[in-house]
């Protein structure tokens, strides 16, 4: 295994374990709300702490950027791991078994390693670049469907981004006319992994941050598949608006986002 991706899978699994001992015990953590409807519990800051305590401990001069405590370590290293230390927080505070830790590297800019941990399923999601992606140590693979005839798709609303919300439902009511079902999980790193996997035949999103996606769109990637933005460019990077799946399937979901006549938000 890749050393640094061996690391990643090592804070994954022990902040993984922080998880799933307190899922389902809400009295004995703190929730906060960060902003509307964006929740922050002591778990989550307690998991990136975990995280960032073994990845600095191997690689003192690297920096880490999590969702919660912001920029640690050498912040001019060209290594920088980025961590959401429980994607899916709604859902581990309401007792829904479906979250994870999601940790990538990226050097110099581009991402070497990601990791995407499901503690409740015992899941790991792994990938370097160029060399494949895998599910506890078995090769993956997206779908090999053809068309949306059939598919099933896996999305989130824009709840956190109120004004984008009308125009996403006109976007949705085409989506689900033309693919057989749509599945709205509420962790977008595991969605990713969904697509890779083949469970889901495309995923799209707007409004994620590089945490929520970095190490999933890896994974995707070395599995087969293809990431862009609404508009088939790679400008998600910055705009956060992700659409994925092989290429046929990618393709037919950029056709159903009509991208002429997106609004500039969702672009």
């Amino acid at each position: 295994m890749h050393p640094m991706l061996n690391i990643a899978v090592r804070a994954a699994r022990a902040a993984g374990n922080l998880i799933a001992r307190n899922i389902g015990h809400q009295d004995q953590f703190s929730v906060e709300e960060k902003r509307k409807d964006d929740l922050v519990t002591s778990i989550d800051r307690e998991c990136e702490e975990t995280v960032r305590s073994i990845i600095l401990k191997s690689f003192r001069d690297h920096s880490v950027l999590g969702e919660e405590g912001g920029v640690y370590g050498n912040a001019d290293s060209e290594f920088q791991w980025i961590v959401d230390p429980i994607d899916g927080t709604t859902n581990f505070v309401q007792g829904i078994g479906h979250s994870a830790v999601s940790i990538a590297l990226k050097h110099s800019g581009k991402t070497e390693v990601g990791v995407v941990f499901d503690p409740m399923l015992n899941e790991m999601f792994t990938a370097a670049r160029g060399e494949g992606a895998q599910l506890n140590g078995r090769r993956i693979r997206v779908a090999q469907r053809v068309s949306l005839d059939g598919a099933i798709i896996g999305t989130a609303f824009p709840t956190r981004y109120r004004d984008r919300m009308l125009p996403y439902l006109e976007l949705f009511a085409r989506l689900i006319t033309n693919c057989a079902d749509v599945r709205r999980m509420g962790a977008a790193s595991l969605d990713l992994c969904y697509v890779a996997c083949g469970r889901f035949d495309g995923y799209l999103e707007q409004g994620l941050k590089p945490w929520d996606f970095a190490a999933g769109e890896l994974i995707v990637r070395e599995a087969g598949g293809l990431v862009t933005d609404f508009m088939g460019e790679p400008g998600y990077v910055k705009s956060g608006n992700l659409v994925c799946g092989n290429p046929k399937i990618l393709r037919s979901l950029i056709s159903v986002c009509d991208p002429q006549n997106l609004p500039a938000i969702l672009r």
